[in-house]
């Protein structure tokens, strides 16, 4: 009997030879990101035991890849990101013969996600969603009426929208290289700039509106925006259809609206990466392969509402998120979009400064 097991569990290990050397993975993903099963399903079909932790902030992220020895094997960095990490030595070289379901991504959105990472060399499409308003819709009426300016920045920047929001709460993302391009933006200016004098121009108006910003943070919102406790939150597509399904569940009257500006709006890609120093890198491949399964894409999507860049997933994704503008935006819509500049150090500390005195007043 024992000698029958032993040789069943060899016979399974030269199958898969993850599985013989690759037991354990630590990944580290965004809040709020995956469906409840997903982990489950992996190490169920794999026998790889995986520990989850999550972030809420690219920056959060970044310092501990750039201090090295992180003890994860696959993070899932913004691209802007992902390009300045790859360019420090993150990040390995993904090996493409480990991952056969490349096959199903997207050739168009793949290839925009290459600006950012040559040839798509170290890191594969997660989601991608935008960076726009979530709100309230009856309190937003409430205080500004029936023609409240929801398809427009100006619903936050304009001062004079703003105070009147303040009651029922304003959220910001605490993401300094979202919101200060925002700002620029809805002053007319190239969000991608990086001349100081247009980043101190997009400060100072975020700083107008500092008064009336309740709080700044990269997920308590969804909750927030679901119970009624802030009316209005400048956040990732995805979240806020969470926040919208939330309080359709919850059955209070609470009804959450997502708009992409008509100014524009920064279009991002989450991505799925494996740090260099990974001890478990086949692991991570099978990971980031079973991720990219066009039926694991699409239960994503569907549990968490952002989009996804796999072709082969989107006959399983639910039609009334195909159909929604907000997570699939039309061709119009994407003309509108900019991509996140990557910035230098000069001006990343341009613009931690300007955030700084943005958060205090000071």
């Amino acid at each position: 009997m024992n000698k029958l097991l032993a040789t069943a569990v060899l016979a399974a290990m030269m199958t898969n030879p993850v599985l013989a050397t690759e037991k354990v993975l630590h990944i580290y993903n965004w809040s709020d990101y995956i469906a409840e099963d997903t982990i489950k399903q992996f190490e169920a079909k794999t026998g790889i035991k995986v520990t989850y932790d999550v972030y809420d902030s690219n920056e959060v992220l970044e310092a501990k890849m750039l201090a090295g020895s992180s003890g994860y094997d696959v993070v899932v960095p913004t691209s802007d990101f992902l390009q300045r990490q790859i360019a420090a030595g993150v990040y390995a070289k993904l090996d493409k013969s480990k991952l056969p379901n490349l096959k199903n991504m997207d050739p168009e959105l793949m290839k925009a996600a290459a600006n950012y990472d040559p040839g798509n060399a170290h890191a594969v499409i997660y989601m991608w969603g935008t960076t726009g308003i979530g709100y309230n819709i009856k309190a937003v009426a409430k205080r500004l009426g029936d023609k409240a300016p929801i398809d427009s920045w100006s619903l936050i920047f304009d001062p004079a929208n703003a105070a009147k929001l303040k009651d029922c709460g304003i959220s910001f993302l605490d993401a300094s290289t979202e919101m200060i391009p925002a700002a620029m933006n809805y002053l007319g200016l190239d969000p991608r700039s990086t001349k100081k004098a247009d980043l101190e121009k997009g400060a100072a108006l975020l700083e107008k509106i500092r008064p009336f910003v309740r709080y700044f943070h990269s997920s308590q919102y969804i909750s927030d925006l679901a119970n009624g406790d802030i009316c209005v939150a400048v956040g990732w597509s995805g979240d806020v259809f969470q926040a919208r399904d939330r309080a359709a569940e919850a059955k209070k009257g609470i009804e959450i609206g997502y708009s992409i500006p008509k100014e524009g709006a920064l279009q991002w890609f989450d991505m799925l990466a494996i740090p260099v120093d990974s001890k478990h890198k086949d692991a991570a491949h099978a990971f980031i392969n079973f991720m990219m399964d066009a039926k694991i894409t699409a239960e994503n999507t569907n549990f968490v509402w952002y989009a996804n860049a796999n072709k082969a997933s989107m006959p399983m994704v639910e039609q009334e998120i195909k159909d929604d503008p907000g997570i699939f935006p039309t061709a119009t819509v994407k003309a509108r979009l900019w991509g996140a500049k990557v910035y230098t150090k000069r001006t990343d500390r341009i613009i931690t400064r300007l955030w700084t005195k943005v958060k205090t007043g000071k």
